[in-house]
């Protein structure tokens, strides 16, 4: 059988599966998405809930076996997102697919680590699919249009953020010669502190220099400081700039569920799935 036949043409209860988890364009869809939605909600609730020390004491059973609850229905759902698509290792390295996983691994790891189910406030992060549900689809293409811009601008702040840990160390280290230890600088790494605080600004206060030379260089550093800060804002917004230039279509790949493709793309960006049905449901 031709393989690429085989892939343009998804059929059978894979297909379903995947129209229920995946899209929100029909009534199935919406409806699995919102109980989702609202299970994600129940369950941080649960764990912000847990937090506090009264109701642990008077509800700790009850919020024990909710956790479990959910996560036992987070990883039901999270295995039929695998048979959902073809290519499981793609949407398993993708986004969503590692938030889903790390939503489900802190429970599993307090049996051996107490207190490593607070981590399962990161679920939160699973509420951004409601931007489909809300028929908000278009900010889901904004958001891939702002992860374009931030890799393209990999390499500059990369550089930038290498000359900023540079400034650091040469005046962390001018800083312990001329402050010393008696005004606080009783280390390089101690003075590197204090640079990264001054550069940004931020300022915390718990060391400043004493003598007018310390003074002078901290001024310095100050005012760079400022410059700095607009660096990486105008690197990034050229690549943005440069990003937004193409919008994009959010409707979930049937081969590993990566969104964001271009409106007239006819094949997956990231696991080369036919997208021949794309066109047609993204126009008008």
């Amino acid at each position: 059988m031709d393989r690429s036949s085989e892939q343009s043409s998804p059929s059978g209860f894979r297909t379903r599966l995947h129209m229920v988890i995946f899209e929100a364009d029909t009534p199935a869809g919406k409806a699995f998405d919102v109980a989702l939605l609202w299970a994600i909600m129940f369950s941080v609730a649960a764990v912000r809930l847990e937090s506090v020390a009264q109701v642990r004491a008077e509800h700790a059973h009850a919020l024990h076996v909710a956790e479990w609850v959910f996560t036992i229905l987070f990883a039901l759902e999270y295995v039929l997102r695998l048979i959902a698509v073809r290519q499981p290792l793609h949407y398993a390295r993708s986004f969503f697919g590692i938030v889903d996983l790390m939503a489900l691994l802190p429970s599993f790891l307090s049996v051996l680590f107490p207190g490593a189910q607070t981590l399962l406030v990161i679920r939160v992060l699973r509420l951004l699919r409601v931007f489909r549900i809300l028929k908000l689809g278009h900010l889901l293409g904004q958001a891939e249009v702002l992860l374009t811009a931030l890799r393209a601008s990999r390499p500059k702040i990369i550089v930038f953020l290498g000359t900023v840990l540079s400034i650091d160390v040469i005046m962390g280290a001018v800083m312990y010669m001329v402050e010393g230890e008696e005004h606080g600088f009783d280390s390089i790494p101690r003075s590197m502190y204090w640079a990264i605080v001054t550069m940004t600004t931020v300022g915390f206060g718990d060391i400043t220099p004493k003598t007018v030379t310390g003074q002078f260089l901290a001024s310095i550093l100050m005012v760079m400081g400022y410059g700095i800060i607009a660096v990486p804002t105008g690197i990034v917004s050229v690549e943005l700039a440069a990003a937004t230039r193409q919008p994009l279509n959010t409707q979930a790949c049937p081969g590993c569920g990566a969104q964001g493709h271009d409106l007239d793309a006819r094949f997956c960006k990231r696991c080369g799935t036919a997208l021949d049905w794309a066109p047609s449901r993204t126009t008008g």
